[in-house]
């Protein structure tokens, strides 16, 4: 390796060619990085106490055998997006210096259009891609050669988007009146860079290329993915796995979904799908180069890892990305994308790759993203912490029966087995909880379920974009008389409980003619609901009045519709069992209370009915189950275990002990001691004054469990 100090310019004038590799990212820089650059420029062309602006490096190697003087091109390992942007602004400038009168002194010594598009921009003796000093990677190239030189090129009929854009912004910057552009070619010049020379024989390009994620736009996990598949490989054999493999999942994901989030979170979710576990966002290069690594992967070789990844990339464009071409697949794709759970994605992902082996015909694989729509929603309707979503949706398939006419049936009975916190809620939790919710904030927006209601059952779907939500009851704390009057003395209550609920939201199209008139206006004026086309409005036009039981009543029988857009699986009690787990089928006669006779002593039972109302009420989702030996309390598994002895009962806290903030020091380390009960706390509890402070330790337990399981996103 050697490392110079240089001049941008000089360096761009004495290199023939800059040329990036087809391992590269693609140009990512936004306009908040151009932004940064110019102004940057300007202060160093406004100062003439700042001698230089170092602006990172260029790190390179050779493209011959490294003996190649100075003007033989050079690969480009590090410095791809401050030399593309000092492109895109060296052009721009160009063209702006052009549009002055012939007879006008150059701004600054060196910088007339004909220096600058020569000695910066092309090789003005050389022909086709010879001719630009920079060559960037097949998303970005066509659109850079016709910017910089709209005479030999043209651009592409899909342009890259981040070169235009960033190349428009700098035309409009030098055109600004207020643009010293002398000032901007004197900072032009001060551009400082470290010129890094690598070795092919002596450097390791994948190394450098890691550690050199600190400047600019940051790397993607899938920046770097990309990198390391390909930078290692052969030329013959990049150019292969680039063309057939890379390139085509580039141009599936589409500019913005590929140079955005999109790609880095299809490769995590690729990565759950072939581990079972969910990696964090920005370990996901991490887990990629140690799934490669395995056994199995390596021995199948990088050709066969790409292909793979290649083909859940165009199942995940269908899933995720709404390029599914089968309209009633796309829209119960895009329902469970409205809901905001992303770690669904990876099951989804198996389903549709199921589908296409013949496993899940086109209509049980419709079944299954409509139940698991409804469990998602359910869940959520009845605030169900979502954080053991991940740990469900990473093992679901594991519990399926891919044998013909089996997969759905199983499909069906484990979502109606999932356990406590991931429980499918049951038509009466359902019906309950979606009455008396916030709805109207539900989800940041309540489109997805009005339009869900709406269009339930309808042919010629309602385009909900074109309504707006409307509030029955007015929104307005100070309520018009007439309301006040229909609503009665407590009005202020009654609007502050019923207001946001089901029985009080709707759809209009006309929610400024409505505002806050009184109902029988709203009912018959221009656009009531007397004859609104919209079934949410079905039976409003027959009302005399609008108070409590109105909206009850209304809720009432929309809550059944609910029932029925988000139903829960249907499975006779015979099915349900046949496709329990067969430790499930086999499991004992449940145990009682009475089973464990300590508790028959006045004093220990009192402690524990304290303790059992009290673990109880930290949430309303915990569940019990009495052992043999102990009773449990579960979240997503045991949090805490209760065993009760004659004198006391015996606390298991499922977590570690050095976690645990104990400050009256009641806990004790147990771990690796063999006991009754899981985990590595035990706490004995004998009087009911301590209850309340072991509470609180429980609660540490019950938390921990919940914030391990991970969050949705």
């Amino acid at each position: 390796m050697k490392a110079t100090e240089a001049k941008l310019l000089e360096i761009l004038r004495n290199v023939s060619q800059f040329i990036i590799p087809i391992y590269q990212r693609t140009y990512s820089w936004m306009q908040k990085e151009c932004e940064q650059l110019w102004s940057d420029i300007r202060r160093a062309g406004s100062s003439d106490e700042i001698g230089v602006h170092f602006i990172g490096s260029v790190v390179h190697i050779d493209d011959g055998l490294g003996n190649i003087a100075v003007q033989a091109p050079k690969l480009v390992i590090d410095g791809q997006q401050r030399l593309t942007t000092v492109t895109l602004l060296l052009s721009a400038l160009a063209d702006v210096l052009s549009e002055l009168p012939e007879d006008q002194d150059e701004p600054f010594d060196g910088f007339s259009p004909a220096k600058i598009r020569q000695y910066y921009l092309t090789n003005p003796l050389e022909k086709k891609e010879k001719r630009f000093k920079l060559l960037l990677s097949d998303t970005d190239r066509a659109t850079l050669m016709a910017v910089v030189d709209p005479n030999v090129a043209v651009p592409p009929p899909e342009p890259s988007i981040r070169i235009q854009e960033n190349h428009a912004f700098f035309l409009e910057q030098l055109r600004d009146s207020a643009t010293d552009l002398a000032v901007v070619c004197r900072g032009i010049s001060k551009l400082l860079v470290v010129d890094v020379a690598l070795s092919r024989d002596q450097d390791n390009p994948q190394l450098i290329f890691e550690s050199m994620n600190s400047t600019g736009r940051e790397l993607s996990q899938a920046d770097l993915i990309r990198n390391y598949v390909l930078m290692g490989q052969p030329p013959e054999l990049q150019e292969k796995l680039y063309t057939l493999h890379w390139r085509p999942m580039e141009l599936a994901f589409g500019q913005e979904a590929y140079s955005g989030n999109e790609f880095s979170a299809f490769m995590r979710d690729f990565l759950t799908l072939k581990t079972g576990e969910v990696p964090r966002l920005d370990l996901v290069y991490e887990v990629f180069k140690k799934y490669e690594r395995e056994p199995s992967v390596a021995a199948a070789g990088i050709e066969a890892l790409l292909a793979d990844l290649h083909a859940t990339a165009i199942r995940y464009c269908r899933v995720a990305l709404g390029k599914e071409p089968d309209t009633a697949l796309q829209q119960a794709f895009h329902d469970l994308r409205e809901l905001k759970v992303n770690v669904v994605t990876p099951l989804l992902l198996e389903l549709d790759s199921d589908h296409e082996a013949g496993l899940l015909s086109r209509d049980e694989l419709l079944e299954a993203l409509r139940m698991l729509e409804a469990y998602v929603f359910r869940r959520a309707v009845y605030a169900i912490p979502s954080n053991s979503q991940q740990k469900t949706f990473a093992t679901f398939s594991r519990s399926l029966r891919r044998e013909n006419g089996h997969y759905l049936p199983s499909f069906k009975a484990h979502l109606l087995a999932l356990p406590s916190y991931r429980r499918f809620p049951s038509d009466e939790e359902f019906r309950r909880e979606i009455q008396i919710r916030n709805l109207y904030k539900f989800n940041k927006s309540c489109s997805y379920w009005l339009r869900r209601l709406e269009n339930h059952d309808r042919k010629e779907p309602i385009a909900v974009a074109e309504y707006t939500i409307e509030h029955i009851l007015p929104q307005n704390p100070e309520l018009p008389v007439a309301w006040r009057d229909a609503l009665g003395s407590d009005w202020r209550q009654v609007q502050e409980e019923w207001l946001h609920r089901l029985g009080n939201l709707t759809l209009t199209g006309y929610n400024p003619e409505l505002g806050d008139r009184p109902f029988l206006e709203k009912r018959d004026g221009k656009g009531g609901f007397a004859k609104s086309p919209l079934h949410l409005n079905e039976g409003l036009g027959q009302l005399e009045r609008w108070d409590v039981d109105a909206m009850r009543r209304r809720g009432e029988c929309l809550a059944e519709r609910a029932l029925e857009v988000w139903p829960a699986p249907q499975l006779s009690e015979e099915q349900r069992l046949a496709y329990q787990p067969a430790r499930s089928r086999s499991k004992a006669t449940p145990y009682t209370l009475a089973d464990h006779p300590q508790l028959a002593s006045p004093v220990i039972r009192a402690v524990f009915d304290a303790l059992d109302a009290g673990i109880r009420s930290l949430d309303p989702n915990v569940s019990q189950e009495i052992l043999k030996l102990y009773i449990a309390y579960k979240a997503e598994t045991n949090f805490v275990d209760i065993v009760p002895q004659a004198k006391r009962l015996r606390l298991s806290l499922n977590m570690p002990f050095p976690e645990l903030d104990d400050p009256k020091g009641m806990a004790t380390n147990v771990a690796g001691i063999g006991r009754w009960g899981n985990g590595d706390v035990e706490i004995g509890v004998a009087t009911l004054d301590e209850v309340p402070y072991a509470l609180g330790l429980i609660r540490q337990s019950l938390e921990r469990q919940l914030d391990d399981n991970g969050a949705d996103g």
